[in-house]
């Protein structure tokens, strides 16, 4: 695309192109069409060289670059410190290792450096700030989640890395999903689903099969419960699939589809270890259990988890899971509403902006 953008700027033909540079015109043609690619350094760079162009243009980076390179470097272990503080529950610090990396990949792009590694790297960037940020941001912020993730998308077609487009997809398709557009999040969801690698398909099904309760879709929400479920007894589980989270993905979706006694029994259970469970899956637990508990009638049982989760994402500054929790007791519980707002009041001058 780049030489066929050169070419026409220049108003030459192909086939002046390919004797200036030696080859035959079907094989220019090739290139442009996407059908052959020059791989070869000292190719690369006598092409850039003959069309004026800055090597970084074509992908070719000069391996003196130490600040390219340790920008790399650091941007990769940046995104995995990220990525463990967000398991841990620790969003908040999530963002704020995340923004300056962004923010310098982003300047790199945008002064025509469109090397694939700084690509691939605000791919990861972009799709993690996202899933920090739904799950920090109020609700009625949590659209800039989704554009976030977006923009994580939006890099991830343009590259032939099937890993990152399932991750991005999958998030994006998460974020879509909390800010109501529901039939856009499943069709995203089910894409990754489809192309997902073996170890990453757990943490697409979860998502997944949010969205189908929420759609009412119960038959094919107990297919993904039932691939869920096989997925973390073959695979042992990660922080983010593990049998709590399944547990709760499992309540949430039999209360969705109308299944109130199979979701008493399922509350009344016990519950998987929680030790190293990340606090934001503890506090929707708290919040679906509470859910169940209000849908039989039993307030008492209701507020008591209510009152838990909110205790928790006051202490862990997610304010979603709190705004959660007072959905969960409008009308009826007025004790956790007041207990919601207070603790919102607490949190309001630590969130960052939107």
């Amino acid at each position: 695309m780049i030489i066929k953008a050169y070419r026409r700027t220049a108003r030459i033909t192909q086939s002046a192109l390919a004797t200036a540079l030696g080859y035959d015109t079907t094989y220019i043609s090739m290139l442009e069409n996407g059908r052959r690619a020059i791989t070869d350094v000292p190719t690369l760079r006598r092409v850039a060289q003959h069309m004026g162009l800055p090597p970084h243009v074509l992908g070719v980076t000069d391996p003196a670059d130490a600040d390219f390179i340790s920008m790399i470097k650091f941007g990769e272990s940046t995104i995995r410190l990220a990525s463990i503080a967000r398991e841990s529950g620790h969003s908040a610090e999530a963002i704020n290792e995340l923004w300056p990396l962004v923010w310098r990949l982003e300047a790199r792009l945008a002064d025509g450096h469109a090397d694939r590694a700084a690509a691939q790297l605000l791919g990861q960037a972009r799709a993690m700030l996202g899933v920090a940020l739904g799950d920090v941001l109020p609700e009625e912020s949590l659209a800039s989640a989704a554009r976030w993730t977006g923009r994580a998308l939006l890099i991830a077609h343009r590259l032939d890395d099937v890993a990152l487009l399932t991750r991005a997809l999958r998030v994006h398709g998460n974020e879509l999903r909390k800010i109501g557009k529901k039939p856009a999040a499943a069709a995203r969801l089910q894409r990754a689903s489809d192309i997902a690698p073996a170890s990453e398909r757990g943490a697409v099904l979860i998502p997944l099969a949010r969205t189908l309760a929420e759609l009412g879709n119960a038959e094919y929400f107990d297919t993904t419960v039932t691939d869920l479920q096989r997925f973390v007894d073959s695979h042992h589980g990660t922080p983010l699939v593990n049998p709590f989270v399944v547990r709760e993905v499992h309540l949430r979706g039999l209360l969705a589809t109308g299944r109130l006694q199979a979701a008493t029994r399922l509350a009344e259970a016990d519950t998987p270890d929680a030790a190293g469970v990340a606090p934001q899956w503890q506090t929707i637990e708290r919040v679906t259990v509470a859910e169940v508990f209000r849908a039989t009638g039993d307030k008492a049982a209701a507020s008591h988890a209510l009152l838990q989760s909110i205790a928790t994402a006051e202490s862990t500054r997610l304010p979603h899971q709190i705004q959660r929790a007072m959905r969960a007791a409008r009308g009826t519980l007025p004790e956790v509403e007041q207990a919601g707002a207070a603790a919102l009041q607490r949190l309001c001058l630590t969130l960052p902006a939107a």
